[in-house]
């Protein structure tokens, strides 16, 4: 007997003894719903007084493959929200379908303790990120607009986010920290100097630009563990699948209020889904080039990579303060706006007291 608070997960598969194995794996935590095609999971989807937690999808299918299926939950703005495992025998898909949204794979035959952890832990994530958003919405409407203590429980909800992404992608935990005193350096340099952006920077409210910065990597909550934690190189399909966070985190930001109303989440809209654009076009997602890019972003793209050069990785050793300096001002004008450069090269001291003092 299931408790109504059991999750529950929604099994889609022509095969009866699939279904009946991940029925014996789940059911014990789990209300299992089935459905043996995309079509008819639809059908099941549709008449559901509650939506699973999970949706569990066989790519191959009569009537409806499980391809088809998931284009048409990923066009739902409510379906797309349920996260997707495929389970499949074939893995030669894989990079295609998880840089479209799918959640994660469980490869047959089926190992049951594979299975129930990547169920877990989709599930809990889901439910992490969506009372965190339900949290910072509901302070986003009541009194963000209105007053600096909202911008406070704003900025500490978010603060939190980032760093729970960022212990997920096994960083020290002070990377955010220091990207946002490298961003508060560069904004004060760039108004003290009367630069061509001061007067721009002022308007922006520069206190809300570093706060902003905070989120500039909240998308890779959307990215599969085996690939984000990968400790060795990753293949240019896994490469496409890490640059989809730009777009994860624009669409999160999204979610938690309006863009239009908000300089903070309009700033942090701009930071997620620009900061890897580069000054001559060839960076993602747009391929903006020059001012095209947002300037939060062209900011936040300096901060980003210059503490990605001076600390240690799992992939790399830190590079001296001064070589990474050096690359940052050979990349003027190609990765990065020669005005910021400038700033940066101006204040590179500084940059290297915050680094050494923010491990």
């Amino acid at each position: 007997m299931h408790s109504a608070k059991n999750p529950s997960v929604l099994v889609v598969d022509d095969s009866r003894l699939n279904v009946k194995i991940l029925y014996e794996i789940l059911h014990d935590e789990y209300a299992i719903m089935t459905a043996d095609n995309g079509k008819q999971a639809l059908q099941v989807l549709s008449e559901a007084k509650e939506l699973p937690n999970i949706i569990l999808l066989d790519l191959q299918m009569p009537q409806m493959s499980g391809r088809e299926m998931f284009d048409i939950l990923m066009a739902d703005e409510t379906l797309r929200k349920i996260p997707v495992i495929f389970i499949t025998a074939d893995s030669s898909s894989e990079c295609e379908l998880l840089a479209a949204g799918a959640a994660d794979f469980i490869s047959k035959p089926f190992s049951p303790k594979v299975v129930k952890l990547r169920v877990h832990n989709q599930i809990a994530l889901r439910s992490y990120r969506e009372s965190l958003e339900d949290l910072v919405a509901e302070k986003t409407k009541e009194v963000i607009k209105k007053t600096e203590e909202a911008n406070h429980v704003l900025g500490s909800a978010l603060q939190g986010l980032a760093n729970v992404i960022e212990h997920r992608d096994l960083e020290s935990g002070s990377h955010v920290k220091r990207t946002q005193f490298y961003v508060g350096a560069l904004i004060k340099r760039l108004i003290l100097s009367r630069s061509k952006y001061s007067e721009n920077l002022l308007k922006m409210q520069p206190e809300l630009i570093v706060k902003a910065m905070a989120l500039h990597d909240v998308g890779k909550i959307a990215i599969p563990d085996r690939i984000l934690l990968k400790p060795g190189s990753l293949s240019p399909e896994e490469y496409d699948v890490i640059k989809t966070h730009t777009v994860q985190g624009k669409r999160i930001i999204g979610e938690l209020g309006d863009i239009n109303g908000s300089m903070y989440l309009k700033h942090s809209e701009d930071i997620c889904y620009s900061h890897h654009e580069r000054w001559d076009g060839k960076g993602y997602p747009q391929g903006l080039e020059s001012e095209e890019i947002p300037l939060v972003a062209r900011l936040a793209s300096l901060a980003d990579v210059y503490d990605a050069l001076v600390c240690a990785r799992v992939y790399k050793k830190a590079f001296p303060y001064d070589e990474a300096a050096a690359m940052i001002a050979d990349a003027r004008e190609t990765q990065f706006d020669p005005i910021i450069v400038d700033a940066f090269l101006a204040i590179e001291d500084e940059f290297r007291r915050i680094s050494e003092h923010n491990l």
